[in-house]
């Protein structure tokens, strides 16, 4: 199973494996408040592509577009998530106000379609 949850709210044991999928680390958090299992920085979006993006729901679909592009570099850390999800709860943790536009809804539907 795979969920999605913003980083500052209360982690839960039915998180399962928590995953922070940002490229920066978040503002106001101290590292060891975020209870994450792991930073996959390297999975988030591109620089650039989050500078154009900007949380514009008015771009949200491009930058799906633009997003899922990108991921098909990123096969190996999409199969370890993949491999997380088997079995178990898997938790795409993220830091974006809007809940509905952001990269961790993105991931989470090519997870779920692969």
């Amino acid at each position: 199973m795979i969920k999605l949850k913003r980083v500052y709210e209360k982690p839960a044991h039915s998180d399962g494996t928590r995953i922070l999928v940002e490229r920066l680390w978040p503002r106001g958090l101290r590292k060891e408040d975020a209870h994450v299992d792991q930073w996959m920085k390297e999975i988030a979006p591109s620089t650039e592509l989050r500078k154009w993006f900007g949380h514009d729901p008015a771009r949200w679909e491009e930058f799906e577009h633009r997003y899922t592009t990108e991921l098909r570099g990123h096969d190996e850390e999409l199969a370890q998530l993949h491999r997380l999800a088997r079995g178990a709860t898997l938790t795409l943790v993220y830091a974006a106000r809007d809940e509905a536009h952001n990269s961790a809804v993105v991931l989470a539907r090519v997870l779920r379609v692969r």
